[in-house]
């Protein structure tokens, strides 16, 4: 094409000739050129630069670059303008150049340029020339060629990073793999599923979704019947388009609607053994993907890998899974050793204590204040509030942790065995001692003893652990030699022993040999702010354990546990939840108040425990004013120095004194 430039470019004569000679070579190289004034107004198109625009060539005469195609001014008007300037080329530019909707290659093209300045015969710059190849499939191949290769480097560092890695770590390692995989392969989710080896389940094990997208369910087996046939045939399975699935998959499109909508999705199984132990899903649900063989091979590695880990875990598992049989077949034929009728190195399997009332905060400071030293501890409170579970708390935070605590219920046992079992026996001491065997002072040497319900211990014993106390002393019954202990001693006990010394049922020098630091864990009712937590957590364990789910307990329900006196304490409460989890069939649970509600106190309670409890809840709603109109005392009709003499005898003491009380 020769357009007329003399009206632009006076001297344009001087090389008019060359735009000629430049064009017709231009026509047959796949080259675009261009030829503009100092304005950058075209003066020269040949046909392939104006097949590369997709614009004619005749639209381009006479008008700016900007006017004709705003993206190419975008991306070369200011090198343009430099070459003007400075009057010095600009080579081998690479220009992005974005073609909107109706371009014959839409999108972003990329561009290889080269800018020369045009000069007249006195060396100014009379206009610029423009050269360019459309170098889009080049970098287009390019940038799949580092994207392959950028894959592979992460499959080769995922490959070396589960050679080594603990098992106990696998399964995080998984879950960091899959959202890597995931953010560079532009997925929306990958899931690991385990099939079952019993009866064949798919059961989700690791996920990694991107935000807003669907979570997998736990398990879909039934669910998606052709898909599990597959699965269990080893059968690789990919579709682009859900909807162009035949009519026979007329469950998994179901499937894939209604959970958020599945555009396209893969599966990999993997077999061990010719056994498919489980598959690997990789979904979309904002695009429809494509599954080119090569993406199916690399991640079909990616998956290998993650198979190979997942059985070295499960082999680790069951290798300790068998030695912790033999060790615990071990431990019982030791104890068996030690004792004719329990082993001694029972397992106290520590719990977080659940509370925040002060009662229980309280309770928890003098835990952590007594723990670190050996000193004796006594814990007192009603039956079922959790003593045994503070004193594990004591001995969990104590410089003893590293050694088992040992314990005995001094009530569970005949007084003609306890003896035997707190301080052993010589062979031949009675008869059927037919072996020595060490006693739970010995086998706590080192570490703690807890000795509840230490109020029933017989009288003839006390001398002797009072000694064990004072001296860290003691005899095994049918022999003479002292044997030393290292022991750190905590009792607890739901009796008041200040009065069963009274009474000449304990003895004195012992109550106040283990009173050194005394604990009072508070009934229920003193922390009745607790309950709810404590129905919750309750709830929260029995439920994975009856694989139940609840999700709301109703107000009423929970003020009405609130306002009941809970004669059995935490034990009662964790037995009203269990009935009503065992009975629930949906998410919602309603838990039953037992039967003896409001104050009555459970019958199997001592007198003195129903007396304490009833003079309790009518302190409690006189406002523990003992005196007075509407005293506690002119409600239990009885005079105030009687109620007063009744509630010291009863170990109750005053919460909220009230003026003039």
């Amino acid at each position: 094409m020769n357009l007329k430039s003399e009206a632009i470019i006076p001297s344009a004569e001087l090389f008019q000739e060359d735009f000629v000679k430049l064009s017709r070579l231009c026509q047959q190289v796949p080259t675009g050129l261009a030829i503009l004034d100092p304005n950058l107004r075209y003066l020269f198109v040949n046909e392939y630069m104006a097949a590369i625009n997709g614009i004619p060539v005749e639209r381009h005469a006479g008008r700016s670059i900007r006017e004709v195609d705003p993206g190419v001014a975008s991306a070369l008007e200011s090198s343009l303008r430099q070459v003007i300037a400075a009057g010095e080329p600009l080579e081998d530019l690479d220009a992005e150049v974005l073609r909107p909707a109706g371009f014959p290659e839409p999108g972003v093209n990329y561009w290889l340029v080269n800018c020369y300045p045009l000069k007249g015969p006195n060396g100014t710059v009379q206009g610029v020339g423009l050269f360019l190849r459309d170098v889009t499939e080049r970098k287009l191949k390019d940038a799949a060629q580092d994207e392959l290769l950028k894959f592979e480097a992460i499959l080769s560092d995922l490959s070396a990073a589960f050679i080594n890695v603990p098992v106990a770590e696998v399964d995080a390692k998984i879950e960091e793999e899959l959202h890597k995989i995931v953010d560079f392969l532009g997925f929306d989710r990958s899931t690991v599923w385990r099939v079952s080896p019993e009866n064949g389940e798919m059961i989700c094990t690791h996920s990694y979704s991107l935000p807003g997208i669907t979570k997998p369910p736990v398990t879909h087996s039934g669910v998606v019947p052709q898909w599990d046939a597959m699965v269990h045939q080893g059968e690789i399975f990919k579709v682009s388009d859900v909807d162009e699935l035949p009519d026979t998959f007329w469950k998994e499109k179901q499937y894939c609607k209604e959970y958020g909508g599945i555009k396209s999705i893969l599966f990999i199984p993997a077999a061990v053994g010719g056994v498919v132990e489980g598959f690997i899903t990789f979904v979309s649900y904002t695009v429809k993907r494509a599954w080119p063989d090569l993406l199916i091979q690399r991640l079909r590695l990616l998956w290998e890998v993650f198979a190979n880990a997942l059985e070295r875990k499960r082999a680790v598992q069951k290798i300790q899974k068998a030695l912790a049989e033999i060790e615990s077949l071990k431990d019982r034929l030791e104890a068996e050793n030690l004792y004719l009728r329990d082993r001694i190195n029972i397992e106290h399997k520590y719990e977080k204590i659940i509370g925040k009332s002060d009662a229980i905060q309280k309770v928890l400071l003098q835990a952590e204040q007594v723990a670190p030293t050996d000193s004796t501890v006594l814990i007192q409170g009603e039956t079922g509030t959790g003593k045994e579970l503070i004193a594990g708390a004591i001995h969990s935070l104590s410089s003893r942790k590293s050694r088992t605590m040992v314990k005995l219920n001094c009530a569970a046992l005949p007084s003609t065995l306890i003896e035997a079992e707190l301080f052993g026996h010589e062979k031949g001491a009675y008869t059927g001692a037919s072996s020595r065997q060490i006693g739970r002072f010995e086998a706590a040497n080192g570490s703690t003893i807890f000795l509840d319900e230490i109020g029933e211990l017989p009288l003839e014993l006390q001398a002797k652990l009072l000694r064990v106390l004072q001296e860290g002393q003691f005899e095994r019954l049918g022999s003479s030699i002292p044997v030393e202990v290292d022991v750190r001693v905590i009792a607890a006990t739901n009796r008041n022993l200040l009065q069963a010394v009274k009474e000449g049922k304990f003895r004195e020098d012992l109550y106040y040999r283990l009173n050194v630091f005394p604990i009072s864990v508070p009934s229920l009712r003193e922390r009745r702010e607790d309950i709810s937590l404590l129905v919750w957590a309750m709830v929260k364990e029995f439920g994975k354990a009856f694989e139940k789910s609840i999700e709301r307990i109703p107000k009423t329900c929970m003020e009405a546990l609130e306002r009941y006196q809970w004669p059995g304490n935490i034990r009662e409460l964790r037995n009203a939840v269990e009935r009503a989890m065992i009975l629930s069939h949906g998410p919602v649970l309603f838990i039953d108040v037992p039967d003896n509600s409001g104050t009555a106190p459970s019958t199997t309670l001592s007198l003195e425990e129903m007396e304490r409890l009833h003079i309790t809840a009518v302190l409690e709603s006189a406002g523990w004013r003992v005196r007075g109109k509407n005293g506690a005392a002119e409600i239990l009709k009885v005079k105030a120095t009687t109620l007063d003499a009744k509630m010291k005898k009863l170990g109750i003491t005053r919460k909220l004194p009230v003026r003039g009380a």
